[in-house]
């Protein structure tokens, strides 16, 4: 269970978060989901998708970062969490860029706003994946004051 709680907390938590903040800010804030050419439910159910994987990608991203001694536990660590989460959001958003995969034409405000927001969406995606691993080495602590 240990090895599972490791990577699913985080993983399942970044997603959730990610999806609500999207579907908040494309749904309620902008009312960019009335625009859409495919149908809602599949819209969601594959967005649902890209956010699962992102949220993957997040959760191998910080293990492998702290593993190999680039983000430590000590200090700091959700705000790292979040700049890394900023950085894969960038990243994602790029990718969606060069795609064209937009709500909005390619006006430099939109483009510089579009931007940012992924990057706080992922980096608060990154934020839940910090705590998603802190929470799991608690319980794993708290396991192992059980056992003795």
């Amino acid at each position: 269970m240990l090895r599972e709680r490791r990577i699913l907390v985080p993983w399942i938590a970044s997603a959730v978060i990610m999806f609500a903040l999207s579907y908040v800010w494309h749904g309620v804030a902008l009312n960019d989901l009335h625009e859409l050419k495919t149908p809602l439910a599949l819209y969601l159910l594959l967005s649902g998708l890209v956010y699962l994987i992102i949220g993957l990608g997040l959760t191998g991203a910080m293990h492998f970062c702290l593993g190999h001694g680039w983000i430590g536990l000590k200090t700091g660590f959700p705000f790292k969490g979040f700049l890394l989460g900023a950085v894969i959001g960038f990243v994602v958003y790029l990718i969606a860029f060069i795609f064209g995969m937009s709500f909005t034409d390619r006006n430099v405000m939109h483009v510089v706003v579009d931007a940012m927001w992924q990057m706080a969406e992922q980096g608060l995606g990154g934020t839940a994946v910090s705590f998603g691993i802190i929470y799991d080495l608690h319980q794993g602590f708290l396991e192992n004051e059980r056992a003795r």
